[in-house]
């Protein structure tokens, strides 16, 4: 089957796949014309233990997923990390924490995902929207070795797409992987308990 998305932003090129793959549909080929949406779309099918490989011709991704396909869901469920008391998510929609003054807010912050990282009950996704993108795409050192530590310790850190390309600074992200309203969205109904900083 053939799915013409070019010209669609993100999460509606994973929804089109989505709906498809839902139906029993085993080998796909989507067009789209960014890259995000190739990022997407390849971990929609990694997360289906189905196959994705694009091809690039003139500024359109044919991504192809075939295989057999794990059902329904998005993803096989998310295992709790650190001391088993995960189950929860972590959504940061600003580059600040509270309200009030913007520099203590910051600081706050960057200390809450440092906290965050040297803890045992680790979440399992920490997710970034609106200005909350700026972080994982800033120059602040403390804030990046905390995602990064938090990633290698298996937490997955996603980063809206939408957001990074509206403030214009997807080349410079620099932890964390590029998503979509529908994974970060997924992440949160998936989860125990979302906590919001």
């Amino acid at each position: 089957m053939f799915l013409d998305a070019t010209g669609k932003a993100c999460p509606i090129p994973v929804v089109m796949a989505k709906r498809e793959l839902d139906g029993g549909c085993e080998d796909l080929v989507i067009a789209v014309d960014n890259d995000t949406a190739v990022q997407n779309l390849t971990r929609l099918a990694s997360g289906r233990q189905m196959q994705a490989e694009t091809q690039e011709q003139d500024g359109v991704f044919r991504v192809r997923i075939h295989g057999a396909s794990s059902g329904p869901a998005l993803m096989p469920p998310l295992a709790s990390c650190g001391s088993g008391q995960g189950g929860y998510a972590v959504f940061i929609s600003k580059d600040h924490l509270g309200e009030g003054a913007q520099e203590l807010g910051y600081n706050l912050l960057r200390m809450a995902l440092f906290t965050l990282a040297q803890g045992e009950a680790l979440p399992e996704s920490v997710l970034f929207m609106n200005s909350g993108v700026r972080l994982p795409a800033g120059e602040d050192e403390q804030v990046l070795d905390s995602l990064r530590a938090l990633s290698d310790k298996g937490v997955d850190i996603l980063v809206c797409g939408t957001c990074l390309n509206y403030y214009g600074i997807t080349e410079q992200l620099k932890a964390g992987a590029v998503s979509n309203m529908y994974d970060i969205l997924e992440r949160m109904q998936r989860a125990g308990k979302v906590i919001t900083l």
